[in-house]
C-alpha cells in the first residue's frame, strides 16, 4: 500500500524527484495544479503541445518545468515513465534549496 502524499516533490540524495502526469498533444502547454492518483500519489498535472514520439513530449515537459521553476534544463531529466503519462522527473541539486524553490512556486500556483 502506498502512503498518501500531498505534494508531488520528494527530496532524494543530491536531487529532488517530481511525480508528473503528462498530457501530450494538448492545445496549449501549461501546468494545471496537483492531482491525486487512485493509489494516493500526488502528481503535478502538466500538458504540452508536443506529440509523444521520439522523446518530443518529454523534452517539452522539461522545457516547461525549467521555465516555470527558473531552473536550467540541464539539471532535469525524466528518470521513470519515459513512455508513460505518469513520469518521474529528477532535478539535480541541493535538495533543501530545490524543495524551498518548489514550495514557493507551488504556493503561487493558484494566483
Amino acid at each position: 500500500m502506498s502512503a498518501t502524499r500531498t505534494a508531488p516533490f520528494v527530496a532524494a540524495a543530491n536531487s529532488v524527484r517530481v511525480a508528473v502526469r503528462l498530457n501530450p498533444k494538448a492545445s496549449a502547454a501549461g501546468i494545471d495544479g496537483v492531482g491525486i492518483d487512485g493509489d494516493g500519489t500526488a502528481r503535478l498535472r502538466a500538458r504540452v503541445t508536443a506529440a509523444p514520439e521520439r522523446g518530443k513530449a518529454n523534452g517539452a515537459l522539461i522545457a516547461l518545468l525549467a521555465r516555470e521553476w527558473r531552473l536550467p534544463k540541464g539539471r532535469m531529466r525524466v528518470t521513470a515513465g519515459v513512455a508513460s503519462r505518469c513520469k518521474t522527473v529528477t532535478i539535480a541539486g541541493a535538495p533543501k534549496t530545490l524543495m524551498a524553490t518548489l514550495r514557493t512556486w507551488m504556493a503561487g500556483l493558484g494566483d
